[in-house]
């Protein structure tokens, strides 16, 4: 079977906990991938992401938070001192992943793919500050994305969601 070189799920990544995931595991799905920072005026969102993900069957929608220490050195917490900020403040439950660089010649492969029109066939749009969001749709193919002021609850990103749903 050919692999869609245009999809997520050609990726893995390292888990806050250390543990390899392969981002096919999510084949299926609606993802909204975000880079998240915990010292970041936009960390409330945190909040959002958790009730947006609550609030679609996760049989069929996730979050994926990227920790990233890109913009402005907002964050400052390593390995799981992340998850354990985002859970005790925020009530994250969704799947946060290793610190990684999203933008830059440093950029962690996901995030080439995720920014970079030429390698997903769809969409140009490089993180500019954290909170970044992709939206994927179920075929791993990323249609969409808003930038960090657009909150996760909006209008907005809900129907776009459910269009893709």
């Amino acid at each position: 079977m050919e692999e869609n070189p245009q999809s997520i799920y050609q990726f893995n990544a390292k888990l806050i906990d250390g543990k390899n995931k392969e981002l096919a595991d999510y084949k299926g799905k609606v993802l909204l991938i975000v880079n998240i920072a915990s010292a970041c005026g936009f960390a409330p969102q945190l909040k959002e992401l958790q009730e947006l993900r609550d609030s679609f069957n996760q049989d069929e929608f996730e979050v994926l938070g990227f920790p990233s220490n890109d913009f402005g050195g907002q964050e400052p917490l390593v390995g799981t001192a992340i998850y354990e900020f985002c859970e005790a403040n925020y009530g994250v439950k969704f799947p946060v992943f290793d610190k990684i660089m999203v933008r830059g010649s440093q950029a962690n492969p996901i995030y080439k793919f995720l920014s970079n029109k030429d390698l997903n066939g769809h969409i140009k749009s490089t993180p500019r500050w954290n909170f970044h969001k992709y939206l994927v749709n179920k075929n791993g193919e990323v249609v969409d994305y808003f930038f960090p002021f657009t909150k996760p609850l909006s209008s907005k990103v809900r129907k776009k969601i459910q269009r893709l749903l």
